[in-house]
């Protein structure tokens, strides 16, 4: 192995454990040091996906865009502990800054275009409705979606453990998806990532399957392996999803990597793009769903 490809390497393992370790602290911190984190990340994020857009011939609103995503994020945080007025605020920024954005497209010098318009509000949701229910998942009280967590008392609530259990699912299914996919993968799954085959995304899915069998049965939920594993491969197929719509996106822009601001990882789109839909499935399904199945 190479010099460079050796520094690489220490680089890209140092950068990831590091990541690792960061996301872990304001997981278990939670709250507010929770929120900023989140805000951080997804500025850095929505910039690379501006920037691709930018390669492209859109002018986004960017600025606009910027700063509703981070109301959106502070008023969802705001709203998770306080009273019906924090909660509707909430829910209003989301459909008031789609208006504000269209609207400072039709005040500049040269109005905007359909895809500018398309950017900008692709870029509030998959950079700030998305990302959004990561907070609300981690801000999420009721025992009854984590019975055996109920008696430990702070820190161990069922948001932490919940969002906690949402990561590892993640990484069980990239770890899956790349071991399998180095020793077994044969057939190309996706053009748009070539690197990517079929037994490297079954890998990911089976990881995912067993990791949350057992978080199921951890937290105590009625047919715990049964729900975890669905929730498992849901995780699984969503994080796919992510990684390959943003494949898609560097693909269309002509780019290797969204940015650079990872040693080892490229951007931060590049390190994160799992992590955008899956929140949302994960919080609709314990929320809406696990009550209802907790019903023995």
């Amino acid at each position: 192995m190479s010099k460079t490809r050796t520094a690489t390497s220490l680089a890209r393992l140092a950068s990831g454990w590091a990541a690792g370790g960061f996301g872990f602290v304001v997981v278990w911190l939670g709250g507010w040091w929770f929120t900023v984190a989140v805000g951080l990340i997804v500025h850095l994020g929505l910039l690379e996906f501006f920037r691709m857009a930018q390669f492209k011939g859109m002018r986004p609103a960017c600025r606009t865009t910027l700063v509703a995503v981070q109301l959106l994020l502070l008023s969802t945080q705001a709203a998770a502990g306080s009273g019906w007025l924090a909660t509707d605020v909430a829910a209003a920024v989301l459909p008031a800054s789609g208006a504000v954005i269209c609207g400072w497209l039709l005040l500049q010098p040269v109005t905007g275009t359909i895809a500018d318009i398309a950017a900008s509000i692709f870029g509030l949701f998959y950079l700030g409705f998305l990302p959004s229910h990561w907070i609300k998942l981690r801000a999420i009280v009721d025992p009854v979606l984590a019975p055996r967590l109920a008696d430990l008392g702070w820190p161990w609530t069922s948001g932490l453990a919940l969002t906690l259990l949402a990561c590892f699912l993640i990484v069980a299914t990239d770890i899956g998806s790349y071991v399998i996919g180095r020793r077994l993968g044969q057939h190309p799954l996706s053009p748009i990532s070539p690197g990517k085959t079929i037994e490297g995304a079954l890998g990911g899915v089976i990881c995912a399957l067993l990791v949350g069998s057992l978080g199921g049965e951890l937290l105590g939920w009625h047919l715990g392996w049964l729900i975890g594993a669905l929730l498992g491969a849901l995780v699984a197929i969503f994080a796919l999803v992510g990684d390959l719509t943003e494949s898609m996106m560097k693909r269309d822009a002509g780019l290797k990597d969204s940015g650079d601001v990872i040693p080892g990882h490229g951007g931060m789109l590049d390190r994160i793009d799992s992590y955008l839909f899956v929140p949302a499935v994960v919080y609709s399904l314990v929320t809406l769903v696990l009550p209802a199945l907790q019903r023995p």
